[in-house]
C-alpha cells in the first residue's frame, strides 16, 4: 500500500472520539496564537483509541546532575510548537495526513520528589501506550526518562537507537542513585533493552572528569561519533552511517538538545560548546527516512535558562522532524 493509499485509509477510518473533527475545524491552519496550546496544534485526546502516534510530555528533571529546569520543557515546547506548519518542505511529508496523531497530555506523577518512583510511573504509562499499539513521541524532561520508556517499549526484545547528544549517557551510579540523566543507556544495555551493536551516538564532546561512560559505550560496541568526526564528514554521511548501523530492525531516536551548540540551544542543563548547528541536526534527522522506527524523544529543554524561548522552538522543531519520520515510517510499514 502506498503512502497516499495509507493516508486515504486513515482519513476514512473512525476518528478518535475525543479528537477535534478536522473536517469542521483544523487548528493547524488557524492563527497560531489561538486556542489551547498542544504539541504541533494536534487534537487533544484522553484515549488511545484509534491513534497511531501519541505526543506525550514527561515534566520531570529529578535526574539532572547540575542545572534543573527541564521539568518546564513540555509546556514550553507545546507553546513553541504552535509555529510548526502542516508540510515539511524538505521532505514533503505531511504527518497529520499520514497518521492519526494526538496530544495525550503529560505523564502524571503521584510522587513529585521520588525519582525511583517516577521511573516506575513512566514505565507504567508507556506500557499502556505500547500495549495499545501506539507509537510514542515524547518531550522531556531530562534524559533519565528514556530508560523507563525503553522498559515499556522494548520489553519484547532489544531495540536499536540513533542518539544525538553531547554526552554518551552511559555513566554509572552518581551520588547514590543509578537513575540520573547520565545513565539511561547504560541501564538499558544492562537490562537487555538496547542493542549496543545497533546503537550510534552522535555529537559527543566536552571535557570529562573520568572516562567511565565513554569506555562503556566503546567497550559494548556502540558506534560513538565524536563531534570532530561529525564536522569532518557532515550530517549526510553520518546519517548514512547511522542507517548502516541500525539496519532494518526496530529503532528509537533520542535527541538531547545539548547535542546542539549552546548558541542555538542555551536553555539546557549541561551545555557544551562546539556542537552542531540546527540545520546540521535537521539534515541529519532527514537522512534517517525509511528506518523502522518505534518511538522518539526530545529532551533536556530547560526554558528557565533561555528567556528568549529559542531553545523551546528548537526542541519543537526537532520534535516535528522526528514526527515526520515516525509518520512516514508507520505509513510505509503497511506497504
Amino acid at each position: 500500500m502506498s503512502i497516499k493509499s495509507k493516508a486515504n485509509q486513515l482519513k476514512g477510518s473512525k476518528q478518535n472520539k475525543h479528537a477535534i473533527d478536522a473536517q469542521a475545524y483544523n487548528p493547524r491552519k488557524e492563527p497560531r496564537y489561538t486556542d489551547i496550546a498542544s504539541f504541533m496544534r494536534a487534537p487533544l485526546a484522553d484515549s488511545l483509541d484509534d491513534l497511531d502516534i501519541a505526543l506525550i510530555g514527561v515534566p520531570t528533571d529529578l535526574g539532572v546532575t547540575n542545572r534543573a529546569g527541564a521539568r518546564h520543557g513540555p509546556r514550553e515546547i507545546r507553546n513553541a510548537s504552535s509555529l510548526m506548519r502542516c508540510i515539511n518542505l524538505a521532505t514533503r511529508v505531511e504527518p497529520f495526513e499520514l497518521c492519526r496523531i494526538a496530544d495525550v497530555g503529560d505523564v502524571r506523577f503521584s510522587q513529585q520528589y521520588e525519582l525511583a518512583a517516577q521511573v516506575k510511573e513512566i514505565e507504567s504509562h508507556y506500557h499502556k501506550i505500547h500495549q495499545a499499539g501506539v507509537i510514542p513521541l515524547t518531550a522531556g524532561g531530562d534524559h533519565s526518562i528514556t530508560y523507563p520508556i525503553f522498559r515499556a517499549i522494548a520489553a519484547d526484545g532489544p531495540i536499536g537507537m540513533v542518539h544525538i547528544d553531547a554526552h554518551t549517557d552511559t555513566w554509572g551510579e552518581f551520588w547514590g542513585s543509578k537513575y540520573h540523566h547520565g545513565a539511561p543507556f547504560r541501564l538499558a544495555v544492562e537490562d537487555g533493552l538496547l542493542d549496543p551493536n545497533r546503537t550510534i551516538q552522535i555529537g559527543i564532546r566536552g571535557g570529562q572528569n573520568f572516562m567511565d561512560g565513554i569506555e562503556f559505550s566503546l567497550d559494548h560496541g556502540m558506534r560513538v561519533v565524536f563531534i570532530e568526526e561529525f564536522a569532518d564528514l557532515g550530517p549526510v554521511k553520518i546519517a548514512e552511517l547511522a542507517r548502516e548501523i541500525v539496519g532494518d530492525g526496530p529503532t528509537y531516536i533520542s535527541f538531547d538538545v545539548d547535542g546542539l551548540d549552546p548558541v542555538y540551544a542555551p536553555g539546557t542543563g549541561t551545555p557544551e560548546v562546539g556542537g552542531m548547528t540546527t540545520l546540521e541536526a535537521q539534515r541529519l534527522l532527514r537522512g534517517l527516512r525509511g528506518l523502522n522506527l518505534v518511538g522518539g524523544d526530545v529532551v533536556e529543554v530547560a526554558p528557565p535558562f533561555d528567556q528568549t524561548g529559542n531553545t523551546a522552538l528548537v526542541g519543537a522543531t526537532m520534535m516535528f522532524e522526528i514526527l515526520c519520520l515516525l509518520a512516514e515510517s508507520l505509513a510505509t510499514s503497511v506497504d
